[in-house]
């Protein structure tokens, strides 16, 4: 048996021999590139930005704070707190106004859509690559509506429609909150916050 194993080991330290260290540095290289390689890959199994493309979307202008407060807050956790964003029409920049009712709900639903793009729009700002993401955890809004009207949740699908349409599940999943309200700042029918989690650089 230890005969046997002399034996091996005298075969392996041949080969070893055999190969020159150019050789070996090289092989190293090699099997080193493809590990960061194969790591690569996994981090970035989804392309966001290729996937906005072939959607047709087309972001906004990032948001600037309209006031003494920051648009991003990123906090231990690698969390980024988004300050609540207004919306803001793609095309020309203007401000969607107005308050939410039965009669204009769809108005509602893309004005909420508008804001989903704006936090998009500051998510690619602040991180760069948008598959920086790792999970989209709350958005939190809140419509300008009539006494009467009840349908604050379907009018923030317009917003948590178009997060999951760009990240699709589980990343663009998210827990969401809406609620009514009787006025909003510069006459704003939508206003959304959110909650993002993100990859460690």
């Amino acid at each position: 048996m230890m005969s046997s194993m002399r034996v091996g080991v005298q075969r392996l330290g041949l080969r070893m021999a055999a190969t020159s260290q150019p050789q070996v540095v090289a092989m190293m290289a090699s099997r080193h590139t493809n590990n960061d390689n194969n790591n690569s890959m996994t981090r970035r199994q989804v392309h966001v930005e290729k996937r906005l493309e072939e959607l047709g979307v087309t972001l906004p202008k990032p948001a600037a704070p309209r006031a003494n407060y920051n648009i991003v807050c990123r906090a231990s956790g690698n969390m980024l707190y988004i300050s609540g964003h207004l919306p803001f029409r793609v095309d020309d920049g203007t401000l969607m106004t107005g308050v939410v009712s039965d009669a204009n709900i769809d108005e509602g639903y893309q004005a909420a859509r508008l804001c989903g793009l704006g936090i998009i729009s500051t998510l690619k700002e602040h991180l760069g690559d948008l598959d920086r993401v790792e999970q989209v955890v709350k958005i939190f809004g809140i419509v300008n509506s009539t006494t009467d009207f009840k349908s604050q949740h379907l009018v923030m699908d317009g917003c948590s429609d178009v997060i999951m349409e760009v990240f699709g599940k589980p990343v663009g999943y998210h827990a969401r909150s809406a609620i009514g309200t009787n006025t909003l700042p510069l006459d704003m029918p939508v206003e959304v916050e959110a909650i993002v989690q993100i990859k460690p650089e």
